[in-house]
């Protein structure tokens, strides 16, 4: 599927998938990695390619969240549900209205203001402030799968390493009286 995923957007080969979660929230970030998904150039390749989201959503039966994140330009967020668009917010910086000249807005004003935009308001649908949102990407729990060629290695190592990534360290088993 994820070779299928890929061909729909047309990746360029030489990807990797990096999966980063916050366990307290049970939130999964997906991000592909590539000279494509880099800087300014990947947020905006980013916003022309959700056909991963749109499988998720669909394969899931849940609410997956595309979003776009460019600290210079602007925010979107897309929301897909059974592999259809089914919501999504965009703002650019630039173009934002506003409640006065943004030099007499103080820090506080300012990030009440950010928190209604887009990135803002999914945090907040995730239970996590936006700065939380935002570093998610930096989060110590991610593993990175390669998507294709000899680095992909086997696909029993990925599963582990993804389970291992999303269901955290096993639980010892109780024991029974029937062993």
């Amino acid at each position: 599927m994820a070779r299928e995923a890929l061909s729909m957007d047309s990746v360029p080969a030489a990807t990797a998938l990096r999966v980063t979660i916050n366990r307290r929230r049970k939130v999964v970030r997906l991000a592909f990695l590539g000279p494509f998904s880099q800087g300014r150039q990947g947020a905006h390749w980013y916003a022309a390619h959700h056909a991963l989201a749109r499988l998720l959503s669909a394969a899931a039966n849940a609410t997956v969240h595309a979003y776009v994140y460019d600290a210079d330009e602007g925010e979107e967020v897309i929301a897909y549900g059974n592999g259809r668009r089914v919501g999504g917010e965009k703002v650019v910086y630039e173009d934002a209205e506003l409640p006065c000249p943004l030099e007499e807005l103080d820090d506080e004003a300012f990030a009440r203001l950010q928190s209604r935009w887009p990135m803002g308001h999914l945090a907040y649908v995730f239970g996590l402030t936006r700065d939380e949102l935002l570093r998610i990407p930096q989060a110590p729990l991610a593993r990175v799968l390669p998507l294709e060629g000899t680095a992909a290695g086997s696909e029993a190592d990925a599963m582990a390493a993804l389970e291992a990534l999303l269901l955290g360290p096993a639980l010892p088993r109780a024991e029974t009286d029937a062993g």
